[in-house]
């Protein structure tokens, strides 16, 4: 666990922040997503974009990925919102800039972001540093996943109205945990008030992708495991969603990225397109 008297993001909240950026920076417009401001945050080294990482040929279908998957859940955000939902829950922020990026929005709801103590830590101190402060709306939690502390306690601990329709996300989080801990998180939000909605992604199995996909998976997971955070769970469809009826939702299916590939990248100028494998699951309380 990354010690907090000396906290920085982590390292794969850092990686999708700047591949968000990196969008802005070097794909053509129309961008799915305009976000810089993650950038500012984690405050690279000027030479960031020569990252091996970062090379803007290899890292286009993820990149692309991470652009959709952010894009599709800020939409269904200001979606919800207009539809009267007034608590926004966040698992696993990271380096988010929904609050930041729409202040008129999320200034009407109650922003929770739930991350680890050491990134929330950095994060409170950046935001101020930046002069976007943190404004009575936004939570930052934390919660010590390593330590077993338990998040819905950290969440209503924070102001959350357990009694209150809430949208709550997570997106690339599920391929870190284990099944049984995913199974015990889908329960906790199956609990949430009637009218509550749950986007969820999870990553696909080797055995459900194309060729090219499974070998950009296959370095991905060596580059995971390399960096100590190795990929632990995958989901076929069907799984997931016999995981959220047996969790108690109401409602559960599936959107597979091919869907956000058409919605966001369909009319595109040029052939960046997101590397299939991790879709999402839909649920209702």
């Amino acid at each position: 666990m990354t010690d907090e008297r000396s906290p920085v993001p982590d390292s794969s909240a850092v990686r999708v922040a700047l591949w968000r950026a990196l969008h802005v920076q070097c794909d053509p417009p129309p961008h799915v997503l305009d976000d810089e401001i993650g950038l500012r945050l984690a405050a690279p080294d000027e030479d960031w974009r020569a990252r091996p990482d970062m090379d803007p040929q290899a890292t286009a279908g993820f990149r692309a990925a991470i652009v959709a998957r952010a894009r599709f859940i800020e939409d269904l955000a200001l979606e919800q919102a207009a539809h009267g939902i007034t608590q926004y829950v966040i698992l696993g922020a990271g380096l988010d800039t929904f609050a930041q990026r729409h202040p008129e929005v999320a200034g009407r709801l109650r922003v929770f972001e739930i991350d680890q103590p050491a990134t929330q830590s950095w994060k409170r101190r950046r935001l101020i540093e930046l002069g976007y402060g943190i404004p009575d709306w936004l939570h930052l939690v934390p919660v010590d996943f390593e330590a077993n502390e338990s998040w819905p306690d950290r969440l209503s601990a924070a102001g959350f109205a357990a009694d209150r329709p809430t949208l709550i996300v997570s997106t690339g989080v599920t391929l870190y945990l284990s099944k049984d801990t995913t199974a015990a998180t889908l329960r906790h939000i199956a609990r949430l008030a009637p009218g509550s909605t749950l986007a969820l992604s999870f990553p696909l199995p080797a055995e459900l992708l194309a060729p090219a996909d499974r070998l950009a998976l296959d370095r991905a997971t060596k580059g995971a495991r390399a960096s100590g955070t190795p990929f632990l769970s995958f989901y076929t469809p069907q799984e997931m969603l016999t995981l959220a009826r047996r969790a108690g939702f109401a409602d559960a299916r599936h959107l597979p990225a091919t869907a956000l590939a058409d919605r966001y990248f369909s009319h595109r100028p040029d052939p960046l397109r997101p590397t299939p494998g991790e879709d999402f699951l839909l649920a209702t309380t």
